[in-house]
């Protein structure tokens, strides 16, 4: 029986979404509303999504339970929005403003720190010392991530590798840890939850080298187009098409992105020279090779309709445009 996998995930989005927003996130009414703003504000529910379909891709017999332990990891990921915007100064999210332009920086810093307490509270009460260790261990990745990120912000030498491990903690981690927690509360082989783990590592690098990727080509992404490229930031495309420019595209490229007060049509030359060295089409290559990875743990898992599901999120995934 070919199985709807688009029907499957619709309805798994909202009982995710119905967990969301039955679940109070504090007794405070301002953190409510800063947290809510972002929360609802149009997110994909990717990190939730990977947990319920890893966890029921090893067990179909799972508790309700489930979505509400999914749910951390939108705060999770959430609580690293409001602090990006903080360090970015951004000026929009999601197509809408800011939280930090509506509340400050102080106030979306701390909103930040409460998402990523209260996940951990979630994580707690499970009592089990496994999926608290792999959720630990996640945040501290992803606080190195943006670490990494600031100190590489302008960096035009940053290499390939350094930019898969910026990755691989900023945004990878996370999304592994979900699909692995999902796992480990399936109660399933040390096999099965490793391979889980890994398609989740894959699909996150892909996730980010994509993200990176629509920056520059595409108009539907809800932020600004070209907010890379206006901070300075160095990212895949950056790094592939300086590795292939001649000296003198490679030295206006750099010229471009070190340049304070961009205007539209800094952006569109930088645009030209990046895909002029085929900086975007490399990108994508090599988001494509990440899902094929991916794709290749999945195997692992006995055939059900979740398994499918995954395969075909992850197919989703890459091809999507915003």
């Amino acid at each position: 029986m070919k199985v709807d996998c688009k029907l499957l995930l619709k309805e798994e989005l909202q009982l995710i979404e119905s967990a969301l927003k039955c679940h109070q996130i504090s007794q405070h009414p301002f953190i409510n509303e800063v947290s809510e703003y972002v929360l609802f504000a149009g997110g994909k529910r990717v990190r939730p999504l990977l947990c319920v379909l890893s966890a029921k891709a090893l067990n179909s017999f799972l508790p309700e339970s489930l979505y509400e332990v999914a749910i951390l990891f939108e705060y999770l990921h959430v609580a690293t929005l409001l602090h990006d915007d903080v360090v970015d100064e951004a000026e929009f999210r999601r197509g809408r403003r800011s939280a930090r332009r509506l509340w400050g920086n102080q106030a979306t810093i701390l909103v930040g720190d409460y998402l990523y307490a209260k996940a951990l509270r979630i994580a707690s009460a499970l009592k089990n010392p496994e999926i608290m260790e792999v959720i630990t261990r996640t945040t501290l990745l992803m606080s190195e991530g943006e670490v990494l990120q600031l100190l590489h912000l302008d960096d035009t030498e940053v290499s390939e590798e350094a930019y898969r491990e910026i990755i691989y903690r900023k945004t990878a981690a996370l999304i592994s840890c979900a699909c692995e927690v999902g796992a480990l509360l399936a109660g399933n082989s040390d096999r099965e939850v490793s391979s889980l783990a890994k398609f989740g590592y894959h699909l996150g690098l892909a996730f980010q080298m994509i993200d990176d990727l629509l920056d520059y080509t595409s108009l539907e992404t809800g932020k600004d187009l070209g907010k890379d490229f206006a901070e300075g930031k160095i990212t895949l495309p950056v790094i592939l098409a300086l590795n292939r420019a001649t000296p003198k595209e490679r030295e206006e490229l750099i010229y471009l992105l070190k340049k304070k007060n961009t205007t539209g049509e800094d952006f569109q030359r930088a645009y030209f020279l990046i895909d002029k060295n085929e900086g975007f089409i490399l990108t994508h290559k090599m988001a494509e090779e990440e899902i094929r990875h991916a794709k290749t743990a999945l195997k692992e898992l006995k055939d059900s309709p979740y398994r499918e599901a995954l395969y075909y999120l992850a197919e989703y995934l890459l091809n999507r445009r915003k």
